[in-house]
């Protein structure tokens, strides 16, 4: 079955707590948000990276990753309309935990790391400079942690897609930046009860809890993954 875009807006408790607040529309709305590079775009993932088998079926590493630095990278000027140029940011990350690690990975992870994720507009009349976002996933800004399940693309560590980014402020799954926002335990779990009954997205399964978690999910995903293989 087609999964459509609203979907997967409600699949998730974050995204049901934005959708609820108002920000979902209101995101999706600008053409600005709809940029496909890390962290942003509308829902449309390079490998699956929904549950605990997505991420060790495709990911080379998951780590918990802090944002130490970003700059603009990726300029693109425009001759007409409000928005005088866009950028997307270069951001490095510190490697704060390796959880898990694919048998063989494309390529081995040190301790930072750097990625490319959703940046800035700046408008031609005024000169404002607005975070360009989206409903479907983290910015990944500096001042906050990220659970991430990561592949080595092209020469470039890349997430998975939306579901592989997942907010981890004080070692808590669900709890940080999300769509440029900074949510509590408290806004997920208000999300929760209107996600899609059928998520059985990592993030689901194991909010408001820490690394532990975690790596109990993608142990027992290897497991019944290596059980069907006999």
């Amino acid at each position: 079955m087609r999964t459509t875009l609203t979907d997967r807006l409600t699949s998730g408790p974050v995204a049901a707590f934005l959708a609820l607040a108002g920000v979902a529309a209101g995101v999706l709305v600008g053409h600005g948000g709809l940029d496909t590079v890390v962290g942003c775009g509308i829902p449309s993932d390079s490998h699956p990276s929904r549950t605990a088998e997505d991420w060790i079926n495709n990911a080379d590493h998951v780590v918990v990753a802090t944002p130490t630095a970003e700059q603009d990278t990726n300029r693109r000027d425009f001759t007409e309309g409000p928005v005088q140029y866009r950028t997307d940011r270069a951001v490095t990350f510190r490697t704060d935990k390796i959880l898990w690690s694919s048998a063989r990975p494309r390529q081995q992870i040190g301790q930072d790391f750097g990625m490319v994720s959703a940046g800035w507009n700046v408008y031609r009349d005024s000169g404002e400079r607005t975070k360009r976002t989206t409903a479907a996933a983290p910015r990944l800004e500096p001042g906050h942690t990220y659970l991430l399940a990561l592949r080595w693309v092209a020469g470039q560590w890349t997430a998975l897609g939306e579901g592989a980014a997942v907010p981890f402020d004080h070692q808590t799954v669900g709890e940080g930046e999300w769509c440029g926002r900074t949510l509590s335990k408290e806004d997920v779990a208000r999300g929760e009860r209107f996600s899609r009954k059928d998520d059985h997205s990592l993030e689901k399964a194991v909010h408001g809890q820490g690394e532990q978690a975690v790596t109990r999910e993608l142990e027992r995903a290897k497991t019944e993954a290596q059980a069907r293989r006999r």
